[in-house]
C-alpha cells in the first residue's frame, strides 16, 4: 500500500477535482460499477485512476472475474488509459497475460505512486479496500478521506464528464 495513503488519495482527489466514483471491497465490483455509471451517461472513459493492491489484469479469459476486469475495461473501451495507483506492486500484468495481449495494452496501462505526467482529470476514480489485502487502519484512513472529500470539497464537483458521485458495494465477490 502507499506510504501515507490517505494523504496521497486526498492529493489525487484535489488534482482530479472530483470525489471517488466507486468504492468497493471486492475488486470485481469496480468493473460493474464503472459500466453502470458510464451507461447512465452514455460515455466511454478515456482515463481511469484505480487505487488498489492488485492490477486486476491476470488473464484475458472471456468471462469477467475478480482478477481480469481491468483487461476487460481496456478491451471494451479501446481509447481508455488506466493507471493503477500502488507503491509496491506485487507483480505486473506482463507476468500473467500472453505476450500479444500485453503488447496491445501496455501503452495504455501504467502504475506507480504518481499519476502519469500530462494526464487529464480521470473520468473515473475507484478505490478498492479488500480486507484480505488492506489492513484495517489503512482502510479507515482511506474511507475517512473519501467521506470527507465527498461531503465537503466535492460538493457540486464532477469529473471531466459529469459522472455520478460515489457508489459503494461491500458484498463478497
Amino acid at each position: 500500500m502507499l506510504t501515507h495513503p490517505g494523504r496521497r488519495l486526498e492529493e489525487l482527489l484535489d488534482w482530479a477535482d472530483c470525489a471517488v466514483s466507486v468504492l468497493v471491497q471486492r475488486h470485481n465490483h469496480a468493473f460493474a460499477r464503472w459500466r453502470r455509471i458510464l451507461q447512465v451517461h452514455s460515455i466511454s472513459p478515456t482515463h481511469i485512476l484505480h487505487v488498489d493492491e492488485h492490477h486486476d489484469m491476470m488473464d484475458n479469459r472471456e468471462q469477467t472475474n475478480i482478477a481480469n476486469f481491468m483487461y476487460h475495461a481496456m478491451r471494451i473501451w479501446p481509447q481508455c488509459r488506466a493507471h493503477w495507483l500502488v507503491q509496491y506492486p506485487i507483480d505486473y500484468p506482463s507476468l500473467w497475460l500472453d505476450e500479444e495481449t500485453w503488447h496491445s495494452l501496455r501503452c495504455r496501462f501504467s502504475h506507480g505512486t504518481e499519476r502519469p505526467h500530462n494526464w487529464p482529470r480521470p473520468d473515473l476514480v475507484s478505490v478498492c479496500t479488500s480486507p484480505e489485502f488492506v489492513n484495517p487502519d489503512t482502510t479507515s484512513e482511506l474511507l475517512k478521506v473519501v467521506k470527507q472529500f465527498h461531503k465537503g470539497r466535492a460538493t457540486g464537483k464532477r469529473p471531466n464528464k459529469a459522472l455520478q458521485p460515489i457508489a459503494q458495494t461491500t458484498g463478497s465477490g
